[in-house]
């Protein structure tokens, strides 16, 4: 910028001393334009060129020429560091949403945590103060009772599907943008414009889970397509084939999906897995791609695990796109699985049981993933 504002004000001053400005015509500046584009820095002896080449520039002094291409390389340079800054701009409009958002909820996580330790200290006072082994067995049983989700039997027709996937479209949203999970940021990841975004892991949940959002500089569509791509970006997918698809009345899509992955070791049999894929428009215009296993007690079909692999769950996840001023997308990203790490030997299960690496190998892979795509 300082290199260019020098070039306007030489330019400005080599007018001055001439004692006299130029005023072009359209046909002039046309004709500029054009070898502007073909040479935007000439020499003096290519300025001179220019002049016998052109009649239409005869009666303009080389000096003029050298000031008018000055200018232009002073406004091309301004007009490209305005593109740059409004870029950059937009983008931290969209990161400050984004951080206000993860404040309310990690707020609204807070408050969630301080009534489940007021409410248990309630419930262990109470215990204590119990007098009878029957009233304690009450308490104990009513809590239970209290805690376990009520799943009513659901079916293979297009209904029963439909209430899956509904089903499945609320547990991802609590866990994407809710507190149905304890998320623990990653360390040394720092949100900014030019970052991944925001990651982290659970903590103290079944399974292995991982969080991300962020920004990307695509549109929502095109996002959600690669997102469904996945052994296009996730290396330990071994494949993925639709099985059927159905649309549904809201306009959203069903998928009953087979995937396998590869083992992180030839000591453990590889993971598959036999899932429902959701994808459907919010009110807000949001995109979201929700998935989640398919097993018994839903009462879904099924599909019994292939030879040599184990039958693996992945809970409630998926993509939370929504489109952003300007361009671009803020993506939400919830990875939860359980990888049946038993069914390994004992020093094998850390590699199952990892939540920061499911963040590594699937979280954050796609983020980067996505980012390499211009």
């Amino acid at each position: 910028m300082m290199a260019a504002t020098s070039a306007c004000k030489e330019g400005t001053k080599i007018a001055m001393d001439n004692g006299k400005y130029v005023r072009y015509t359209p046909e002039q500046v046309e004709a500029l334009e054009r070898l502007y584009h073909e040479c935007p820095k000439p020499s003096s002896m290519r300025r001179q060129q220019l002049i016998r080449e052109c009649p239409i520039l005869s009666n303009i002094e080389p000096k003029q020429i050298k000031v008018w291409f000055q200018n232009r390389r002073c406004r091309e340079k301004q007009r490209k560091e305005a593109s740059r800054l409004q870029a950059v701009n937009r983008k931290l409009t969209a990161m400050n949403k984004l951080l206000m958002e993860e404040n309310d909820r990690l707020q609204k996580q807070v408050s969630h945590l301080v009534y489940e330790n007021s409410y248990f200290r309630q419930q262990t006072q109470n215990t204590t103060l119990a007098t009878t082994d029957t009233s304690c067995d009450s308490a104990v049983t009513s809590g239970q009772h209290h805690l376990t989700p009520q799943h009513p039997p659901k079916d293979a027709s297009p209904a029963g599907l439909l209430s899956i996937a509904e089903e499945t479209l609320t547990e991802f949203l609590s866990k994407a943008t809710g507190t149905a999970v304890e998320w623990v940021q990653m360390p040394g990841m720092k949100p900014g414009p030019d970052s991944i975004g925001i990651v982290a892991i659970s903590h103290g949940c079944t399974g292995v889970a991982a969080r991300a959002c962020g920004l990307v500089g695509l549109d929502p569509t095109r996002v959600a397509e690669i997102l469904k791509d996945r052994p296009s970006w996730y290396r330990d997918c071994r494949a993925v084939d639709v099985i059927n698809m159905l649309s549904t009345a809201n306009g959203g899509t069903i998928e009953l999906l087979y995937m396998q992955l590869y083992a992180p070791t030839t000591l453990a049999p590889a993971r598959d897995f036999w899932l429902l894929r959701y994808t459907s428009v919010m009110e807000d215009g949001s995109l979201v791609v929700c998935e989640r296993s398919l097993n018994n007690t839903q009462n879904g079909p099924s599909m019994p695990p292939a030879v040599n692999f184990v039958r693996a769950e992945l809970l409630p996840s998926g993509y939370l796109i929504r489109p952003c001023e300007g361009g671009g997308s803020i993506i939400h990203i919830v990875d939860h699985m359980d990888l049946e790490p038993w069914s390994v030997p004992e020093v094998l299960r850390p590699l199952y049981e990892s939540s920061t690496l499911l963040a590594q190998k699937t979280t954050m892979a796609v983020r980067l993933f996505l980012a390499s795509i211009l």
